[in-house]
């Protein structure tokens, strides 16, 4: 992913410029009070946490972020507000550098630990701990086309359809914005007769090792780089554990470091 800044939390010109149309409108202020905290230095200061870890009451309000609570505020409303999925043209951009590899997606699951409230459950894996799941599907090359949370006691079939549903229409050459892979590869997880038909059905191919045969399918060459992107998404340390008990928060969070991720992606054609 090439050499990262020595302060990723800085909001570069270029990552803002594509942010800034999409925040909402500020609210009018209905009394007088200390001036609204610049929503780029707000930016700085989710990406401080999302990189670094730190609980927000501890955010160093003397690098100019504002308080925990205002970036924290901002954070849900920007997400309520959709953004971070608005940022699917960051997909445009790559499309249209035919740097977006459409023969394949690969999926998979990981888990997040020490999860409780909405999307958690305990854990088959970890002694019935509470925990949550990311699931991830990218295309050939590992570059995410879509995120999901759940509880740790969901089975990673479950969240295969709505992985494909939820990869937006990317544009970016011309004709028709594509969202739909010519084939799927999964691990054994994945094997299961009713959900290959669900894939032709879709005119997705499904190439999923089986259950019951021996190791060495071969296709642990392409299925590495969703481990990878996994990886990078555990790279952010928010995301290692989810602390958050709103889901929502979560998974602010983790729309942030796909589009971030995604970016860097964008940065390495410049």
């Amino acid at each position: 992913m090439g050499k990262r800044q020595s302060r990723p939390w800085v909001v570069s010109d270029e990552l803002w410029a594509l942010i800034e149309p999409l925040l909402p409108e500020p609210a009018p202020k209905l009394v007088e009070g200390r001036p609204r905290v610049p929503d780029r230095q707000a930016l700085c200061g989710i990406l401080f946490v999302l990189h670094t870890g730190i609980q927000w009451e501890y955010l160093p309000q003397e690098l100019g972020f504002g308080s925990g609570m205002t970036c924290w505020r901002r954070l849900a409303a920007w997400n309520e507000a959709g953004v971070w999925d608005q940022l699917h043209v960051l997909l445009e951009k790559l499309r249209s550098k035919n740097q977006l590899d459409w023969s394949r997606a690969v999926i998979d699951s990981a888990r997040a630990g020490r999860a409780a409230g909405p999307k958690s459950g305990p854990s088959p894996v970890d002694r019935a701990r509470p925990g949550s799941k990311h699931h991830v599907l990218t295309d050939g090359q590992g570059i995410p086309l879509a995120v999901l949370l759940t509880g740790g006691n969901r089975h990673d079939v479950t969240q295969l359809l709505p992985l494909l549903d939820k990869v937006p229409a990317v544009a970016g050459l011309v004709g028709r914005p594509r969202h739909r892979p010519d084939a799927l590869l999964a691990d054994r997880g994945y094997d299961y007769a009713c959900y290959r038909r669900l894939l032709w059905q879709r005119g997705i191919r499904p190439v999923i090792a089986e259950r019951g045969q021996p190791h060495g399918s071969g296709l642990g060459i392409f299925h590495y780089v969703v481990e990878r992107t996994t990886s990078w998404l555990h790279g952010f340390r928010r995301l290692r554990i989810r602390w958050e008990r709103r889901d929502d928060i979560h998974e602010a969070f983790l729309g942030l470091a796909v589009c971030l991720i995604t970016h860097r992606h964008v940065q390495r054609l410049c």
